[in-house]
């Protein structure tokens, strides 16, 4: 199981086209009041973050769930635009555990999901 904490509709498309050629099982949050509650809940393998989205607030959500003795080990991995080097380590201070460059993300999304 992967929760995307992603509200971006052209990557959870990406996402759900691929996870259903792979049959990955992959739950989409997109509040995120509701998003650690989901986590409790689905005990996935891995949450993705889209950590360029203001509405997921995801430096806020990967520092929580990194804080939480329940929940800290779970895998985090993060897609962020190449050229954005404040949220790449804002994100790395928060705790997450891999960040990948947008593209890099897309051409590793098979692997992402086969994986998790």
């Amino acid at each position: 199981m992967i929760v995307c904490a992603i509200d971006d509709l052209m990557f959870s498309i990406r996402i759900s086209t691929a996870a259903k050629s792979l049959q990955a099982d992959v739950y989409f949050e997109r509040s995120a009041d509701k998003l650690l509650d989901t986590i409790r809940d689905k005990r996935p393998s891995l949450v993705i973050f889209d950590l360029n989205s203001a509405r997921m607030r995801p430096l806020d959500a990967i520092a929580s769930l990194k804080r939480d003795p329940d929940l800290a080990t779970i895998r985090t991995l993060g897609y962020v635009s190449h050229s954005d080097a404040a949220t790449i380590d804002a994100a790395r201070a928060a705790g997450i555990d891999q960040v990948l460059a947008r593209s890099a993300f897309v051409n590793q999304l098979g692997g992402i999901l086969t994986t998790a």
